[in-house]
Parts: C-alpha cells; structure tokens; sequence
C-alpha cells in the first residue's frame, strides 16, 4: 500500500482536522455508491480509507511516522495477507463518515461539489415517421429497459436530441441523477415523405377517376380526408391540401398530393379495344416539348 500521506494529499505535519478534510474530499468523489460496478473507484476508495483509518489514529499515525509499523498498519517485517486488511480498513473508516453524512454535505449540509450529482446518459431513440412528425405523449421503452413517458415535439426530426431532466441512470439515495438526452432517429414512411414543415404523397387513381374526374379519399398524417379529383387530370398533377401538413415551431405546412394513373391489371380487352379505335382517329403529340 502506498504512503497514506500521499494517498490523502496532505503533508506528514497535517493536522487532524486536515486530514478528516481531505477524506470526506476524496471519500465523496470516489465512494462506490456513486460509481456502481467500477472496481477501479471501489479500490481508491479502499486505499483511501485505510489511509484514513491509520492517520485519524494518533497511536497508529505516532508509530507509522516512526517506522514501526507499514502503511497497511502491520509491523515492519509482516504484510497483512488477501483482501481483508483492505476491507477492515474500508469498513472501519467507512464507519467513521457514513455514506449518508457524505451525501448531506454534497446537497447543502456541508460544502457544495460536482459529485451532487450524476452524470448525464445520452441513448438512441428511434421513433416512427407518424409519431415523429404528429408528436405528442408516448411510452417508450429505451435501451437500458427502462419504460418511460415522453412527450415527443411534433416535427422533431432524425439528428436532433431530447433533454429529459433527471432520467438519467439511477442514481444512490440522496444525490439527484444526471438527466437523460435522446438522440432521435426517424424511420421511413412507406409512402409519406417530409419536405420542411409540408407533407408529399404519391396518389394512384384510375383512368376514369383523371379523365372524369372523381372525389377520393387521400391519407394525410392527421388521417384520411376527401380531395376532389379534376376532370381530365394527367399523371404528375399536383395538388395541394392545404394546412395537412406538419404543424410544428408556429407553423402549418400542407400536404401535396402528386397523381399517378395506373391502367388496370391485367390489361381489360374492352379498354385496349376502344383505345385502338380512338387513338387512330384522334392522334396527339405529349413528347413535342422534348425536341
């Protein structure tokens, strides 16, 4: 084990109320309870409070300063052997300043430091297109196991980050957790895509509904509405549904409903029949524009 003045960072004429300081500093940054699972802060802590246990003891300290006995408190010449001079002097010192007398001083009893807190968590999240872009309250359950609510801003796109204050990993009695950020990822929708705050779709319809004309039923992120169809409408016509878009930051956007024109399957022998007769005696150009 190492010198104990050099373990608590005091000099060897450090008076009693020197080194009590200089534990509870060292003993609220490195206790276990604080770091869960990290055997490298475990053993610090140890080592700390052996170093204690032997310097807040005037006999001890009096025959250490005088060679007679080694900084593990066995005479020169013997070593304690295994982990259990280690773990006495951790019990022991331990004992003298309770986990909970070091916890009231980081939340104002004593001296205010970083360690009033732990620190922050950031995981992924991944939210589907709908939820993203209509936002609102959802349960989640993240990747540590936990299932949380939420409430999702709507429009929140891939990329961006949401701040839950004091979600982050669970911290020990008496010292606020850190807060938990998720970084969003946004599925694909299967036929929705996002432009900045407006909405587009690709709309098949009939070739009697575009040459006619013809009122059908469009989805939309809030659900699905009516939208008029105007008589002799081509494929790529677009057409636009005013405040269906994504309403997010002060804004409305609208949804665009782009027209595709699909012919039946299989090809119906009546149809092509007709169109051969009238394609004959009504010729028209659609590729002059191209040169």
């Amino acid at each position: 084990m190492r010198d104990p003045y050099v373990v608590l960072g005091v000099p060897r004429d450090a008076s009693d109320d020197a080194i009590k300081k200089a534990y509870r500093r060292l003993a609220k940054k490195l206790h276990p309870d604080i770091h869960p699972g990290s055997r490298s802060h475990e053993q610090q802590f140890k080592e700390v409070a052996a170093a204690y246990d032997l310097l807040s003891d005037p006999v001890k300290r009096a025959r250490f300063d005088r060679g007679e006995i080694d900084a593990a408190g066995s005479e020169r010449g013997f070593h304690a052997h295994g982990a259990g001079a280690g773990a006495r002097a951790y019990q022991r010192a331990g004992g003298a300043f309770s986990f909970d007398e070091i916890i009231a001083e980081i939340l104002g009893r004593g001296r205010r430091e970083s360690e009033e807190r732990l620190g922050d968590q950031s995981l992924s999240l991944r939210l589907a297109f709908l939820d993203a872009v209509v936002g609102g309250k959802r349960r989640v359950t993240l990747a540590d196991g936990r299932s949380i609510d939420i409430t999702i801003p709507a429009g929140i796109e891939s990329g961006q980050t949401l701040r839950l204050r004091g979600q982050g990993p669970k911290a020990p009695r008496g010292v606020a957790p850190g807060d938990l950020y998720l970084e969003i990822e946004v599925d694909p929708h299967a036929y929705f895509q996002r432009k900045e705050h407006d909405i587009h779709v690709e709309l098949p319809v009939t070739l009697t509904e575009a040459a006619l004309g013809a009122t059908v039923k469009v989805p939309t992120i809030h659900g699905p509405v009516a939208l008029k169809v105007p008589r002799g409408s081509n494929s790529g016509s677009t057409l636009r549904l005013k405040g269906k878009g994504i309403a997010a930051s002060g804004k409305t956007g609208d949804q665009y409903v782009k027209l595709r024109i699909v012919l039946p399957e299989p090809p119906d022998a009546e149809l092509t029949a007709f169109l051969e007769r009238w394609g004959a005696k009504h010729p028209y150009d659609v590729r002059g524009k191209l040169g």
